[in-house]
C-alpha cells in the first residue's frame, strides 16, 4: 500500500477523530464517509476493532505497513511493554520529532522538510524521515533553510514547549531529543494493546 495522500477529512471521519490535526469535517459530518456512512453501524468484530486501531496508528504517524510491522518486531524484542515500546519508537522518528518541535505544523510537512534536506541531526544532514533519534541527539534547521516561509510561519505559531522529552532553543532553531517519552507523556489517542493483540494472533 502506498502512503496515503488523499483528503485528511475522509480519514478523520472514518475514525471519528482528527487524525491529522483539527478537521472541520467532523463538526459538519460526524459519521463515516461513503454511501452508507449515515446508516446504522454494524457491530464490529474483535479483529475489525484491532485492525482499525493499527490503521489509525499508521495514519497518525504516516507509516507504511512494512515499516510498521518491522517496528512492531523491534518493539516486541525490546525489554518492557511491547505496546509502549512501539509508541516510543514511533515518537523517536525524525519526522515526528520535527513536527513535535513545531518546525512544521503537520507530520506530512515535517516528512517533506526532512526529505528535502532542510534538517540536521547533530550537525549532519539527515534526509531519512524514519531515522530513529536517541536521547541527546540535537535536531536543527539547516542554516540556509532558516528563512523558509513554511518553517518561519510554523515556528511563529509555536507555543511554549509542550513535550517534556524535548527541548527547544528558538534563537538557534535547534532542539534536543532529551529522553524517550513515557506512555503517559504521549498524547495520541491510541489503544496500543489492541495492536499487540492483533499481531499476536
Amino acid at each position: 500500500m502506498a502512503r496515503y495522500t488523499g483528503p485528511k477529512a475522509k480519514i478523520a471521519r472514518k475514525f471519528g477523530e482528527p487524525i491529522e490535526g483539527h478537521s472541520k469535517a467532523l463538526q459538519k459530518k460526524n459519521y463515516p464517509p461513503g454511501q452508507h456512512g449515515r446508516g446504522r453501524r454494524k457491530k464490529q468484530s474483535e479483529y475489525a476493532i484491532q485492525l482499525a486501531e493499527k490503521q489509525k496508528a499508521k495514519y497518525i504517524y504516516g507509516v507504511l505497513e512494512r515499516q510498521f510491522a518491522k517496528m512492531f518486531d523491534i518493539a516486541s524484542r525490546k525489554q518492557g511493554i511491547t505496546g509502549e515500546n512501539l509508541l516510543q519508537l514511533l515518537e523517536a522518528r525524525l519526522d515526528n520529532t520535527v513536527y513535535r518541535m513545531g518546525i512544521s505544523p503537520t507530520r506530512r510537512g515535517a516528512r517533506q522538510l526532512v526529505s528535502h534536506k532542510h534538517i540536521l541531526v547533530n550537525g549532519e544532514v539527515v534526509n531519512i524521515p524514519s531515522y530513529s533519534l536517541k536521547p541527546g541527539d540535537v535536531v536543527s534547521v539547516r542554516e540556509r533553510s532558516k528563512s523558509l516561509e513554511a518553517i518561519t510561519n510554523s515556528l511563529a505559531g509555536r507555543g511554549a514547549n509542550k513535550y517534556s522529552w524535548l527541548e527547544w532553543d528558538s534563537a538557534s532553531l535547534s532542539g534536543k531529543f532529551v529522553s524517550v517519552p513515557s506512555r503517559d507523556d504521549i498524547p495520541e489517542n491510541i489503544k496500543e494493546q489492541l495492536i499487540v493483540e492483533l499481531y499476536s494472533k
